[in-house]
């Protein structure tokens, strides 16, 4: 692992040979992460020696913002080196991240005809599939021979991100197929591509959504897919790490929704208190109005607890056992419909396997329960409405965490908002009404 310190000390104390021998010692991830903490001055002098090709794997590790700012401070001739040795992809996510005017000026560094393909992917809208995809990948015409082929190949072949698998388009750039590299190594060099070409191609269009290009990537375990647009002309390709990213993510954000809180945009550390406040404060307050409605169900029944003080002992046991219920319900099932276990039209079959689960596990805490309130020395009667009560809301909450993920789901809304939180706020005034209301009847208040 490359040492901050150390690293300083060599940009200031070496020469460029001997920092540039240091430097290609460690990997361009660690390195970029070290860039980062660099001062200004340090960040332009390593990077204005390292060899593009270098410079360029580092700066696609960095901020988009970041990445413009020492692209400014290189040479004319070095800038133009290294923007064009970086992904498409990434040179397009950082020209929509700067003023056009300063993307205008960088643009100009770019061939005419790959500039037009950056702009054509800084078209597509942020978390689509064409916002995702790199034009660095080889196509070939149908009617070239796979010695013409592999001629290209050699030819821009360094350039590009996948070399597995070179993409067959027509004469308008439509996709007709893939071929792939073992396939023109394999057969006859003057066979033309057309012939072993496979023409039932996995891809996706450029308005999908991000996670859906993840999710069919990931259910036919391709390292990279075709992105075409409305005219079946192909455009880019998806590669398997650029959707492994949006997987994170997508994890990320449910997980933090989970917990009732808006997702962060940026990471833990580098979002600010007031950005951890502005997120949270929102679901706060409204599980805060929200938990304003157990107090009433409390002071409705505050005749009944007036009566057997006793049950005042269970109802911190019966609501909080509803909320861990609901919660574990919610949090298996956002991510069986994130990744598409789970549909709409599964709804009678997941709410009937959540119940039945609920039965068998509220038939075990209610065991516990009964135990837990002949400890406490309670009244038989007593002990028997707190486990009826906790086999009920058990199985209550189970039914309302089943149900309700699947129906936001339906409706297009994110099946997180249902977080856990949330669900425990539900269960909790309603597990109070199952609780008095099992409890009139059985002590007959």
């Amino acid at each position: 692992m490359i040492e901050l310190e150390e690293l300083k000390s060599k940009i200031i104390e070496s020469d460029e040979d001997s920092l540039i021998a240091y430097v290609e010692l460690f990997r361009p991830f660690d390195l970029a992460k070290c860039v980062e903490k660099l001062d200004k001055t340090e960040q332009f002098k390593l990077m204005g020696v390292l060899p593009p090709d270098l410079s360029a794997e580092i700066l696609e590790y960095l901020e988009p913002l970041m990445q413009y700012r020492i692209l400014y401070h290189l040479e004319e001739t070095m800038t133009s080196q290294v923007l064009n040795k970086m992904s498409s992809d990434v040179v397009a996510d950082m020209m929509l991240a700067i003023h056009r005017y300063q993307a205008e000026k960088l643009l100009n560094h770019l061939p005419s005809d790959y500039r037009q393909k950056v702009q054509t992917l800084m078209t597509f809208p942020e978390h689509t599939a064409g916002s995702l995809a790199t034009v660095d990948y080889i196509a070939a015409r149908s009617a070239w021979t796979i010695e013409q082929t592999l001629q290209h190949i050699r030819k821009i072949g360094h350039d590009a991100e996948i070399t597995s698998y070179v993409y067959v388009t027509g004469n308008k750039g439509e996709l007709l197929g893939v071929v792939s590299l073992k396939e023109l190594i394999l057969n006859d060099p003057k066979t033309e591509i057309s012939k072993i070409v496979t023409k039932d191609v996995i891809y996706v269009l450029a308005t999908m959504e991000q996670e859906e290009a993840a999710e069919l990537l990931s259910r036919y375990d391709l390292v990279a897919l075709p992105v075409i647009d409305a005219q079946n002309r192909l455009i880019g390709v998806i590669m398997v790490d650029d959707l492994i990213d949006v997987i994170h993510e997508e994890a990320t954000e449910d997980i933090q929704k989970l917990g009732g809180s808006q997702p962060l945009t940026d990471t833990y550390f580098k979002s600010s208190v007031f950005q951890l406040y502005r997120k949270r404060i929102i679901w706060l307050l409204v599980l805060f109005v929200a938990e304003a409605y157990t107090g009433t169900v409390l002071r409705h029944y505050e005749e009944t607890l007036s009566e057997v003080i006793a049950l005042a002992f269970f109802i911190p046991l019966l609501i909080g056992t509803g909320g861990n219920t609901g919660t574990q319900t919610v949090s298996t099932l956002v991510r069986a419909l994130a990744v598409g276990e789970v549909q709409f039209r599964d709804i009678l079959k997941v709410v009937r396997k959540e119940v039945t689960t609920g039965l068998m596990t509220g038939a075990s805490i209610s065991l516990i329960a009964c135990a837990r309130a002949w400890f406490l020395g309670v009244d038989w009667n007593i002990g028997l409405v707190v486990g009826i009560t906790s086999m009920t809301i058990v199985i209550w909450a189970s039914f309302v965490a089943a149900i309700l993920p699947l129906i936001l789901h339906k409706l297009k809304a994110d099946p997180a908002v249902i977080s856990g939180p949330f669900i425990t706020t539900l269960v909790d005034g309603t597990g109070l009404i199952i609780y008095f209301t099992i409890a009139k009847i059985i002590l007959h208040l």
